[in-house]
């Protein structure tokens, strides 16, 4: 779907396409940094050391992605990073803890297209809005998309995404454990969901949402 853009793109205006390729390149591998840098740094400040200790304490690329996670963010419009590990034996509150490193890594991105999108927001609000402003968001707008394409497909509560550990956070103590029992079936409860279109006919609405929500009337595309 991305790669079809951009090779669309790229028979009109070669240059135009490598920028845009070139943006969502590096959005890509920062957006998946920040997802798992936050669980391994909430994680250690709950008190479990396991991911510093595993040099994932770090917002080096080489340390977070995932070459199948990437390629699949490329090709498909979901996609992931190296799962960040943790010891739930280290955390004070095993159920409480384990939501908060997991939802870390949605919250981070759901901060990072806001912090993106700011500056817009700004011109809209006040006013200012140029075509300058509108061209960079143009490029800028597929940063802010794929961050909240990692936030809000992540939080689908379902193994092994974190949504299946925000949402265990969640229940009474009874159901947790009928419901964590549920987590190897996960991937293929999962599968089954993006074979059958499913996340994407629910997921895209939410996050064309999200992105009027962060980029009002804005009319650039990728």
């Amino acid at each position: 779907m991305l790669l079809l853009n951009f090779l669309q793109q790229f028979q009109i205006n070669p240059t135009e396409a490598l920028i845009h390729l070139f943006t969502f390149v590096v959005s890509i591998i920062v957006a998946i940094s920040v997802h798992e840098f936050s669980h391994a740094l909430v994680a250690y400040r709950l008190g479990d050391p396991t991911a510093k200790l595993a040099g994932r304490l770090t917002l080096n690329p080489s340390s977070h992605l995932d070459p199948l996670g990437t390629l699949a963010l490329l090709f498909v419009g979901f996609g992931w990073g190296k799962p960040t590990p943790f010891d739930p034996y280290n955390l004070r509150n095993v159920k409480r803890d384990s939501a908060l490193i997991a939802v870390s890594g949605a919250a981070s991105n759901f901060i990072l297209a806001i912090l993106l999108s700011l500056p817009y927001l700004v011109a809209y609000y006040t006013h200012n809005m140029t075509l300058g402003i509108n061209s960079v968001y143009s490029y800028l707008f597929v940063a802010i998309w794929l961050n909240l394409i990692l936030g809000v497909f992540n939080l689908i509560p379902v193994a092994p995404l974190d949504g299946f550990k925000v949402l265990a956070g969640f229940l009474p103590k009874d159901w947790y454990h009928d419901f964590i029992r549920t987590e190897p079936y996960g991937i293929f409860i999962l599968l089954f969901l993006i074979i059958s279109g499913t996340i994407q006919n629910v997921l895209l609405p939410i996050i064309a949402r999200l992105s009027e929500v962060l980029l009002p009337a804005f009319i650039g595309s990728i």
